[in-house]
């Protein structure tokens, strides 16, 4: 700054002024400055200056990689939602640093923070970190959690109404005539157990059954496996519903190798509304999170919490997309 500050001819602390972007000084002097320090090779060492701050203008988003075979996300649901994270951390000028969830302490999550790594966390999914999560609010650990919106947790969380979202699928089941149901997915999952919850609230009074399969990770692969055996030993049901539209994918071509197909031999629900759900053949009936506002969401109530303020939980709008299957 002082090498700039004598070249431009103006005081240091106009330059610091400058290079942190404070209102004190001209548009004139800010581009005569600025031009300087371009012109001999200087640039802001914003790691740095982060130093100098009393924030670091960087938010950690943890991926629920525990949730996938061998740490790989492929589902088009997360990166729309993480999408929707990108671009509010942008609009805010917030650097994202996207970081596997290698830490199952919470300790280390408070470390990053107090060393000033970053300001808070948002996590996209629960999993079953679900313990360590409770911890990490008791340490005052600014952060989120994209998942099941549950009134017993003592974190903010944002997520759609799952327990309604079973309903749903279930009062579609109802509709069709469908009475030997299939719940495909791992009750383990917060957000998973509360859509079987409300699958099973649908069959009260009514002449409806429901079997589980747990598949063994929630990749499109492990579902297509894990149906395929399920259905080579079980009869079929004639009604599915799928914890996500990537499963219900797979569930199409599992059933298709037994000579099955929807809707004719069986009704089919998925879950979360990605792009592709529309376009398949048949096109898949699903239940819809709204992930366009859910990053917004995510980064306001982060933002709350960091800036020391309460942030509640939000459920967003849920409702049946009712397609071919």
């Amino acid at each position: 700054m002082a090498d700039i500050a004598r070249i431009a001819n103006v005081s240091k602390p106009t330059v610091s002024r400058v290079l942190s972007g404070s209102p004190l000084v001209t548009q004139a002097t800010r581009d005569h400055v600025l031009e300087v320090a371009r012109a001999h090779g200087y640039a802001v060492n914003r790691n740095a200056q982060k130093l100098r701050q009393t924030r670091t203008d960087t938010i950690s988003v943890v991926l629920d990689f525990g949730s996938h075979r061998g740490g790989r996300i492929a589902d088009p649901f997360i990166f729309e939602l993480l999408a929707g994270v990108a671009e509010a951390l942008a609009v805010r000028k917030l650097d994202l640093l996207l970081s596997p969830p290698a830490a199952q302490d919470e300790r280390a999550y408070q470390d990053q923070v107090n060393a000033r790594v970053v300001d808070g966390f948002i996590f996209l999914g629960q999993g079953e970190r679900d313990p360590m999560l409770r911890d990490l609010a008791k340490l005052g650990v600014p952060f989120v959690v994209w998942g099941a919106v549950d009134p017993t947790e003592p974190y903010c969380a944002v997520g759609s109404d799952n327990r309604l979202g079973g309903r749903l699928a279930g009062e579609y089941f109802l509709r069709s005539g469908r009475k030997d149901w299939l719940f495909i997915g791992d009750t383990n999952h917060a957000e998973i157990a509360m859509r079987h919850d409300g699958l099973s609230e649908a069959t009260h009074g009514k002449s409806a059954s429901i079997r589980v399969l747990r598949t063994g990770d929630m990749s499109y692969t492990s579902t297509l496996n894990d149906t395929a055996a399920y259905l080579a030993t079980h009869p079929a049901p004639d009604a599915v519903f799928a914890f996500s539209d990537t499963a219900a994918m797979a569930v199409i071509a599992a059933f298709k190798e037994q000579g099955l197909r929807a809707p004719e031999d069986f009704a089919l629900v998925g879950y979360n509304n990605i792009p592709p759900a529309a376009a398949f053949t048949p096109a898949i009936t699903t239940v819809e999170q709204e992930t366009h506002i859910a990053g917004a969401i995510l980064v306001e109530k982060l933002m709350q919490k960091i800036e020391g303020g309460r942030a509640a939980s939000t459920v967003l709008p849920t409702r049946l997309i009712v397609r071919e299957t």
